[in-house]
């Protein structure tokens, strides 16, 4: 008889982060379901990259979620604001930058919950950094501690006890090379993935905004090229 393998909700943008928490989650013997938004991002060339990445790892499902964040505003990703480019580190860790979609993490655990609590699927995985990140609040531990107690309260598994949800940030605490190199050696082909904020028509990489310079900085630091094209290194 075959054995029955655990199933994890993993969410999926597409970028560097997501694409090695799956790569962990499937290392793990996970059988994995896949979550991406379409959520009316700027960068949305970043769901092609997800829809790559799911497919090299052979997830055994993947869902790209429809929802109009535009329709709120209130960021540089889904409103004309300009993206922030060429600010210092002392500059992206002073403050919440205007690439912080409101509410955005505890809007995608919500419904990645929903999927989950359908799938009998216990652990969730999230690509967040509370280190090489850019200021989100919805990035760090406390906040992903405070979401794993609400699921707890708010489901009908969680209530009747047929099972604890943890969500699993395997990232938190790295820096963006360790990361890369823990990618690399599970096999993640960087190349498949997208993190820029503001790419050109082309999808190329701008290189400048803080997305990119993080990026940039993690392969540096890993003493590794990074595969992607970029309009400005």
């Amino acid at each position: 008889m075959a054995e029955h393998r655990r199933r994890a909700v993993v969410l999926v943008s597409g970028g560097l982060d997501s694409a090695t928490v799956l790569a962990m989650a499937h290392s793990q013997g996970f059988e994995l379901y896949a979550l991406s938004f379409e959520y009316g991002q700027r960068h949305a060339f970043e769901l092609e990259a997800a829809r790559r990445v799911c497919k090299a790892i052979k997830v055994n499902r993947h869902v790209v979620f429809r929802l109009d964040l535009r329709a709120f505003g209130g960021s540089a990703l889904t409103a004309d604001i300009p993206v922030p480019k060429d600010r210092s580190h002392e500059e992206m860790v002073s403050g919440i930058p205007p690439t912080y979609v409101p509410a955005r993490n505890t809007i995608f655990l919500s419904i990645a919950l929903g999927w989950a609590e359908t799938l009998q699927a216990f652990d969730l995985f999230l690509g967040v950094n509370a280190i090489d990140y850019s200021g989100y609040p919805d990035c760090r531990g406390e906040f992903i501690d405070a979401f794993a107690s609400v699921a707890n309260l708010a489901t009908k598994a969680g209530v009747e006890g047929s099972g604890t949800w943890k969500i699993h940030v395997p990232l938190i605490s790295s820096t963006k090379s360790e990361i890369i190199k823990t990618g690399t050696a599970l096999g993640v082909d960087y190349s498949l993935t997208h993190s820029c904020y503001d790419p050109d028509s082309r999808g190329r990489s701008c290189g400048r905004c803080d997305s990119c310079q993080l990026r940039l900085k993690g392969f540096a630091e890993a003493g590794l090229r990074d595969p992607l094209e970029y309009v400005s290194r």
